[in-house]
């Protein structure tokens, strides 16, 4: 399986935050799945971080990739066919960050590991 970790499960696995559904992070663990963090989420990190809304323990330019690395995570671009799919999606809510992720899990096969109702309404397949 092709995994797309939404922002803040991102986040909770970084930090040890909230602890994954058994689900999730058996997924997450399982060396058969590649698992990605979307260019969307880091745009998403620094947004926060430099509004003063996200406090990190070290910036996200350090951050970002020392996580991903640690986990074994890939970086996943943002590509043109995702950016322009956003509007096939239902306006289910105004989030540009989610709706983005969204549609790269469409466009790219991927399965969000999220838990966020509001992204599992969407055409997308979800896991939590």
């Amino acid at each position: 399986m092709r995994l797309l970790l939404d922002t803040c499960t991102f986040l909770w696995l970084a930090g040890g935050g909230r602890a994954l559904t058994p689900a999730a992070a058996a997924a997450f663990q399982s060396p058969d799945n590649d698992v990605f963090l979307s260019a969307v989420s880091a745009w998403e990190i620094a947004v926060k971080y430099a509004g003063g809304r996200l406090p990190l323990p070290e910036p996200p330019d350090r951050l970002l990739r020392t996580e991903r690395e640690r986990l074994g995570v890939a970086a996943l671009p943002l590509d043109e066919d995702s950016s322009v799919h956003v509007i096939k999606l239902p306006h289910l809510h105004r989030d540009p960050f989610d709706r983005m992720l969204v549609s790269q899990a469409i466009v790219h096969g991927l399965t969000i590991l999220t838990p966020d109702p509001q992204i599992a309404q969407y055409p997308a397949r979800v896991l939590w």
